[in-house]
């Protein structure tokens, strides 16, 4: 019976894999089919016909390019400063005790439960008045302040649970506070960093309704919204242009989590071997 257990987990996992997968599979075949084959009542993985011009149709009408180059800049952006400020806030939140972490979760709370529908007029007033409407960079303050409170509530966690025992060990060794913060503290917060980093970048690329809001060039359009112009105005979608468009438009997200799912695994290593 035990010898079944292994390759019964193997299964499930190559299952999993496949249900995770399937989408994006389907999106990439859908990418190559024609548009008579994607409006048919027929359903198929495989295309009968490769039509790779999807593609060059996707790059050359709707300044695909241009766009992505916005929204890597906005979310590469948004995500550093999500992390540089929720790193130090963080360990605040998670050390110290009474009215200051008391005030910090109440903040963190009360930001989650409010839609973004009802803060968007004031938003844009304030962007307006300060003159960052239709401006990457005040998309990019926008992006990091509303991703900022959910970052700092997953780093407080992984701060609560490093010992504070290694904090007073290390100044036990003449070591003080920014010493024993380099030394100890970030390399075994390394995991908890790069999660960050990953949930920001994706809120950041995927986010439509404050681009949409916010943007009115079409030279400052992120990618959701130059997806959402394959629409036509009557309502009919060029499918797969916009099939093409979406897969290219994953590409970068795909790049960014392989590289950062290595420092994930580097990281965890490396608080092992420090606890």
């Amino acid at each position: 019976m035990r010898s079944l257990v292994r390759p019964a987990q193997y299964a499930a996992l190559a299952f999993y894999v496949l249900f995770l997968g399937f989408p994006l599979l389907w999106l990439i075949s859908a990418s190559v089919k024609s548009s008579g084959e994607l409006n048919s009542l027929t359903v198929s993985l495989l295309p009968q016909e490769w039509h790779w011009e999807n593609y060059a149709q996707a790059l050359a009408r709707q300044g695909l390019v241009r766009s992505a180059w916005n929204s890597v800049f906005v979310a590469l952006v948004s995500t550093a400063l999500v992390v540089l400020i929720a790193l130090p806030a963080s360990y605040v939140l998670a050390r110290l005790k009474g009215r200051v972490r008391t005030a910090g979760v109440g903040w963190i709370l009360v930001s989650q439960v409010f839609p973004v529908i009802l803060v968007i007029l004031p938003l844009f007033l304030v962007l307006r008045t300060i003159g960052l409407t239709d401006s990457l960079v005040g998309l990019t303050l926008v992006h990091t302040t509303y991703t900022l409170p959910f970052a700092l509530w997953m780093l407080q966690g992984y701060v609560s649970g490093i010992p504070v025992d290694l904090e007073e060990a290390g100044a036990m060794d003449g070591a003080d506070r920014l010493t024993v913060l380099r030394l100890i503290i970030l390399p075994l917060l390394a995991p908890g960093v790069v999660a960050t980093a990953m949930f920001s970048f994706v809120s950041s690329w995927n986010e439509f309704f404050f681009a949409l809001v916010l943007l009115q060039s079409p030279e400052n359009y992120t990618l959701p919204i130059t997806l959402k112009m394959f629409i036509g105005g009557e309502g009919k979608v060029a499918l797969g242009p916009l099939a093409a468009g979406s897969v290219l438009a994953a590409i970068p997200s795909i790049v960014f989590f392989s590289i950062m799912q290595k420092k994930l695994t580097g990281g965890l290593m490396a608080g092992a071997v420090k606890g």
